[in-house]
């Protein structure tokens, strides 16, 4: 019971140091890159990903924060082990469909390449951003691996 005590005080006091204590409060601070930045950390040596290929990727996903190291911020999400994220590349609508700056990313990768893309808000999830997970205008930055060239409609 201590300790749940000790962790909501804690709580309170970074809640209230990350609101300035209740003086001009603005909101989460974000940033974002200015442009869609991409650094292959491994060069695949199979197939080249294009516009309409469907392909399975492994990736995990920071919010973008330029004093931390890579500018990996706050970890959002990431692909299951052993199920990669399968999408089209260039798919705006559907089940098939990835945020722009993902989907441009990974173009050009070769299967067993490995990228880090960093995404402005423009090419993800914009003003909006996506509630209780990620701020509007937030920079998004991930790490990509690209499992998969798919030969047919389905993987």
């Amino acid at each position: 019971m201590k300790s749940l005590l000790s962790l909501a005080c804690l709580s309170a006091a970074l809640t209230l140091s990350a609101c300035g204590g209740g003086s001009d409060d603005k909101g989460p601070q974000v940033a974002s890159p200015a442009a869609l930045k991409t650094t292959d950390t491994v060069v695949g040596t199979g197939a080249t990903a294009a516009t309409g290929n469907r392909v399975q990727v492994n990736y995990t996903g920071w919010l973008y924060n330029p004093a931390m190291t890579d500018a990996k911020g706050e970890k959002f999400d990431a692909s299951v082990a052993g199920k990669p994220f399968t999408f089209v590349i260039g798919a705006t609508t559907g089940n098939d469909a990835a945020i722009a700056g993902f989907s441009q990313g990974v173009t050009g990768m070769k299967v067993g390449g490995k990228r880090n893309v960093q995404i402005p808000a423009s090419l993800g999830y914009g003003s909006a951003g996506v509630p209780g997970h990620i701020p509007g205008n937030s920079g998004l930055v991930f790490d990509i691996e690209l499992v998969k060239i798919c030969a047919t409609a389905a993987c």
